[in-house]
C-alpha cells in the first residue's frame, strides 16, 4: 500500500497587529497537517525590516557619485560600479567576523562563497540585502575611506535644491 502524499504548505507570513489576525492565524495553524516524516515549521518572531530602496538610491546619486569625481588611484579615476565593488569588499558585514551584528542584514545574508571550479573565495553579498541599520553603517564606514585614504569631497546635498517651492 502507498503512503499517501499530503499537498505542499505554501510560506505565509503574518503580522500581528490586530485581535483579528491572531484569530485568522490560530485558525491556519489548526489546519496544519501533522507530518512525522516531513513536519511543518512554524516559525514565531519580530517582523524584519527590509531596507528602504531610497537609501540605495542615494549611495548611488550621493557618497559614490562624489567618490567618482574626486578619487583617484594610481594616477587613474574609476566609475563608481568599480568604487562600489571595492567597498563591498571592504565594509559588507562578515558573518564569520566575531564583531558581526546580525541586525545589519537580512536572513540568509551571506557576503562570500567559493568558486566550485577555482576553489577561490568570491564575493556574493550586496548592500541589498542590508537592513536600514547596515546600510547606515555600511555609508558611513564607505565615506569615511574615502575622504581619508582618497580626499574625497563630498557634496552636501541638504544644501541642493529640491525643486520644491518654498511657498
Amino acid at each position: 500500500m502507498s503512503k499517501m502524499t499530503r499537498s505542499k504548505v505554501e510560506t505565509r507570513q503574518w503580522l500581528l497587529r490586530e485581535e483579528v489576525i491572531r484569530i485568522r492565524l490560530h485558525t491556519w495553524i489548526d489546519n496544519l497537517p501533522i507530518d512525522p516524516d516531513h513536519p511543518v515549521e512554524v516559525l514565531v518572531r519580530e517582523e524584519v525590516k527590509k531596507r528602504k530602496l531610497t537609501l540605495n538610491a542615494l549611495m548611488w546619486a550621493g557618497p559614490l557619485a562624489d567618490i567618482e569625481r574626486d578619487g583617484w588611484v594610481q594616477g587613474r579615476q574609476f566609475r563608481a560600479e568599480v568604487w562600489h565593488e571595492h567597498f563591498k569588499e571592504l565594509f559588507l558585514p562578515d558573518e564569520t567576523s566575531p564583531d558581526f551584528d546580525p541586525s545589519h542584514v537580512l536572513d540568509g545574508y551571506r557576503k562570500w562563497d567559493i568558486d566550485p571550479w577555482k576553489g577561490t573565495r568570491v564575493l556574493v553579498g550586496s548592500t541589498t540585502q542590508l537592513t536600514d541599520k547596515g546600510m547606515r553603517e555600511y555609508l558611513l564606514k564607505m565615506e569615511a575611506e574615502a575622504a581619508t585614504e582618497y580626499g574625497v569631497t563630498f557634496t552636501d546635498r541638504s544644501l541642493e535644491p529640491t525643486g520644491r517651492s518654498a511657498a
